[in-house]
């Protein structure tokens, strides 16, 4: 065990899964359907560690590469800023299994455990002892369902007007996040 790798790991991917950028789209989940935090925390934390150790042979099995399983990402991100944008809904559920779908997908993935967090997890494989990286997902799931657990009363604090207008503000940033992430792999996908 290394402090500074794990600290350098958790910033890292804390960077990446951006928890606190995402409260509006949590929010905006959180409206259509009920969010189970806990769920959605581990769900995530198992998606990224088994991602740790399975990921690149997993992908590689079924004959997917990190740029195909990255464009599928962002196609899946691009629907839910669509939802936020225009105020339509695209995931549809209305029973006590939306309840865990909704936490399963969209919330623990891809918006928490995406493309961009599994890929950085095999990048920083390469840097860090696997022991220290999964202290560090540890540590940033604790950090996940805190926001998640506490998403009320941040959503009391800015009001419905302050929800609307985050919503669609991170609508156009998780759109352009979106855009960017087909389009860097998409390309790389033409060129081989």
């Amino acid at each position: 065990m290394n402090f500074n790798q794990i600290l350098s790991a958790f910033l890292i991917l804390f960077a990446v899964i951006d928890v606190i950028g995402s409260i509006p789209l949590i929010i905006a989940i959180k409206e259509k359907t009920p969010i189970r935090p806990a769920l959605a925390t581990l769900v995530s934390g198992v998606i990224m560690i088994a991602f740790l150790f399975l990921g690149e042979k997993l992908l590689t099995f079924i004959g997917v590469d990190i740029k195909s399983f990255a464009v599928a990402g962002s196609i899946l991100m691009g629907f839910i800023a669509f939802e936020m944008l225009l105020g339509v809904q695209i995931f549809k559920e209305d029973d006590d299994a939306a309840t865990a779908s909704a936490s399963v997908v969209p919330l623990a993935f891809p918006l928490l455990a995406g493309a961009g967090t599994l890929t950085t997890i095999i990048s920083i494989r390469a840097e860090y002892e696997i022991i220290n990286i999964i202290l560090a997902i540890v540590l940033n799931m604790i950090v996940i369902y805190g926001v998640l657990k506490s998403v009320n009363f941040i959503q009391k604090i800015i009001g419905k007007a302050g929800t609307k207008i985050l919503n669609k503000v991170f609508g156009i940033i998780l759109l352009a996040i979106a855009v960017k992430l087909f389009s860097a792999n998409a390309k790389l996908l033409f060129t081989n």
